[in-house]
C-alpha cells in the first residue's frame, strides 16, 4: 500500500537535460508518459515539467539552483529513489502551492462532484490523489456517505466540509487526512473508525478544547489526542504534556461484526481500547462515536448505558445535521454537556 501523496526532494544538480534523461524518459519507458502544459506556475525562479502518464497518473517536477522536487501518483524514477520524502509544509509555499492547484484541478476533472467541497477536497487531497486509494477513498464519501448509516452523501459532505472549513485542524491534515488510509481495497470499517476521529475532534473542538493528535506516551503506544481548554490548571499529564488525554473507538454495528447486539458492540469495542491503549492509561478519557448505529441501534444503546470495561468514558452519536447525543459514565475531566445536548 503506497502513502498519501508526499514530495521527494533531491539535493543534486538539476538542468533540463538531466531532468528529460532521469526523469521523463525512465517514466515513458515504463508506463508511456506525456510532457504537458502545466495549468498553473509557482511563484519564484522555478522550473518545472507536469507529465501525464499514459495509466492516469500525474507527476511534477521543479527545480532550481538548490533543489529539485518530485510529486507524483506513479512510480518514482530511478534517479530519485534515495530522496527523502517531505510533506506539503516541509518544501516552499510556492512549490506546495503550484502542487496543490495542479492535482486539485485534477481532482475536479476526475470527479466534478468534488468542486463544491473545496476545504475537504483540500484536506484530503494526498489520499484523493495518491496512487493507490484514490478511488476508494473518494467513494467512501460519494458512495457511502463518510460512514454514515441511512444519510445522503451530500449531507456527510456538507457536515465534514463545514467543520474542515474552520481551518482548526489544518495544521494536522497531513496526519488526519493519511487516517484514512490509501489502499486500492475498499475497507468500509477503517476508513469509518478514522472518520471517528474527525467526529471526535469536533466533539471536542465544540466544546471549547485545544486538540492535538497522535500524543506518544511513556508505554509506546499513541493515544489519539490531548485536549486541553483554556483554562487549564497545567497538570501535567504521563507523556510531559498538560491537558486531557483522550482515545477514540468507532464500534460497529452487530450487523458488520459478531457481536450480537449494540450494547455488545459498544462493550467489546471499549474492551479491545481497554486492554490495549488504555491498559497503562487509565486517566485517559475514551471516547465511544456511536455515529456508525442506525437510530434505534441507537435508542438500544442509550437506554441500556452499558458499564463500560473502562472509566471514564463518554458515549455519543453524530448525525450530518450537526446533532449530538450521547452519555458519559465514570467523572471525565473533559465538560461536553453543551454539545450533548445538540439532539
Amino acid at each position: 500500500m503506497a502513502s498519501p501523496l508526499r514530495f521527494r526532494r533531491s539535493d543534486e544538480r538539476w538542468t533540463a537535460a538531466r531532468v528529460e534523461r532521469d526523469v521523463f524518459d525512465p517514466l515513458d519507458a515504463n508506463l508511456g508518459a506525456r510532457r504537458t502544459t502545466p495549468r498553473f506556475e509557482p511563484t519564484g525562479n522555478w522550473q518545472i515539467r507536469r507529465y501525464d502518464v499514459d495509466n492516469g497518473d500525474l507527476a511534477l517536477f521543479a527545480w532550481d539552483d538548490d533543489h529539485g522536487y518530485w510529486l507524483g501518483n506513479t512510480e518514482t524514477p530511478e534517479s530519485l529513489w534515495r530522496t527523502d520524502k517531505y510533506g506539503w509544509r516541509s518544501v516552499p509555499y510556492q512549490i506546495a502551492r503550484w502542487a496543490q492547484r495542479e492535482f486539485l484541478a485534477e481532482l475536479y476533472e476526475e470527479d466534478p462532484w468534488l468542486e463544491q467541497y473545496g476545504h475537504l477536497s483540500w484536506y484530503f487531497l494526498p489520499v484523493f490523489m495518491s496512487k493507490d486509494g484514490r478511488e476508494t477513498t473518494r467513494a467512501f464519501f460519494s458512495e457511502h456517505a463518510g460512514g454514515f448509516p441511512d444519510a445522503d452523501s451530500e449531507d456527510a459532505l456538507a457536515f465534514y466540509e463545514e467543520f474542515l472549513a474552520t481551518g482548526r485542524l489544518d495544521e494536522y491534515r497531513e496526519t488526519m487526512a493519511g487516517k484514512l488510509g490509501t489502499s486500492e481495497l475498499f475497507d468500509r470499517v477503517r476508513m469509518t473508525a478514522a472518520m471517528g476521529e474527525f467526529n471526535a475532534a469536533k466533539l471536542l473542538i465544540d466544546a471549547g478544547y485545544e486538540i492535538t493528535p497522535e500524543i506518544e506516551v511513556g508505554t509506546g503506544h499513541s493515544l489519539d489526542f490531548r485536549a486541553r481548554s483554556a483554562e487549564a490548571d497545567g497538570a501535567v499529564e504521563a507523556d510531559g504534556g498538560s491537558g486531557t488525554l483522550v482515545e477514540v473507538t468507532r464500534p460497529q454495528p452487530p450487523t458488520r461484526r459478531n457481536a450480537s447486539t449494540p450494547t455488545a458492540a459498544v462493550r467489546e469495542t471499549a474492551g479491545t481500547k481497554a486492554t490495549g491503549q488504555l491498559r497503562h492509561n487509565g486517566d485517559a478519557v475514551l471516547l465511544v462515536d456511536c455515529s456508525s448505529f442506525r437510530d434505534d441501534e441507537w435508542a438500544a444503546i442509550k437506554g441500556e448505558r452499558p458499564d463500560l470495561p473502562h472509566r471514564p468514558a463518554i458515549v455519543y452519536r453524530v448525525r450530518p445535521s450537526g446533532s449530538v447525543d450521547g452519555y458519559a459514565t465514570g467523572t471525565p475531566p473533559l465538560d461536553v454537556d453543551a454539545v450533548l445536548a445538540r439532539s
